[in-house]
């Protein structure tokens, strides 16, 4: 059986019948991880306080081919993230993030979007609470970068044609992006789209960053995202931390130790 050890960040965790734990990784080198932690509760021995959520550290994971759950036989802590749980901002921010890559990612997929993934938690965490929502969507679309379905937002996603950055356009989910005046009137309805907020999807999907002062655009942005976001889900599921995320509050879905 063999033994993969990877870098890994824990998304979602909940116990397990009396002393284990079920805990869901982004890891560096092996994708998405559903593991179990057999006595994490009893004893601190080989994981500590290592499983808690947003943690990152080195992974032992003993896998079977073929097998949805894998053995955590050791979690070697690297960074607790701690400030993630202690702010409601910064919490419902994490939480949103995770639930992006836990519903978007494929299993198999590591490497860039784990670097994204640790990269925007760790943003999250250092974030003033004030902050904390205007870094949590520069990392929610980054990911979205990513995972490849970025919006298009600096030319028509209908007819192509270059947009100047003053114009005001219409954000349309099903067309994938910002599409011009004219073209608009002809696709499925969506959002208007000012140039400010076109400046700031554009900073944030580069990995800039671009400050909104007003809690009510900060709102619409979140609403844009969670939006855009539900459109490409398959499976007709909401998108729970996000909506808590929007509601400004802290996410009741994704469980800390």
């Amino acid at each position: 059986m063999p033994l993969v050890m990877t870098d890994a960040v824990v998304l979602h965790a909940f116990d397990y019948l009396e002393s284990s734990r079920i805990i869901r990784l982004a890891t560096r080198d092996a994708g998405l991880q559903s593991v179990i932690a057999r006595g994490a509760r009893s004893s601190r021995r080989r994981f500590g306080t290592g499983i808690d959520l947003f943690a990152s550290g080195t992974a032992e994971i003993q896998a079977r081919p073929g097998r949805e759950l894998q053995q955590l036989v050791g979690f070697d802590l690297s960074s607790s993230r701690a400030p993630l749980s202690a702010d409601l901002e910064r919490f419902a921010a994490a939480s949103a993030l995770s639930e992006l890559v836990l519903r978007f990612a494929a299993d198999d997929e590591g490497g860039d979007l784990f670097v994204e993934l640790t990269r925007a938690l760790d943003a999250v965490a250092e974030a003033t609470p004030a902050r904390a929502r205007d870094v949590g969507l520069a990392g929610a679309w980054r990911l979205v970068v990513v995972l490849g379905f970025a919006p298009v937002l600096d030319r028509c996603c209908s007819c192509h044609t270059p947009i100047a950055d003053d114009v005001a356009v219409t954000f349309t989910h099903a067309a994938g992006g910002a599409a011009c005046p004219s073209c608009a009137q002809g696709l499925a309805r969506g959002r208007a789209l000012p140039p400010e907020a076109r400046a700031a999807l554009r900073a944030w999907s580069a990995g800039h960053d671009f400050a909104v002062e007003a809690p009510h655009v900060r709102r619409a942005h979140l609403r844009l995202l969670r939006e855009f976001l539900e459109h490409h889900l398959s499976d007709g599921r909401p998108l729970r931390a996000f909506e808590t995320w929007e509601r400004g509050m802290a996410s009741p879905i994704v469980h800390a130790g």
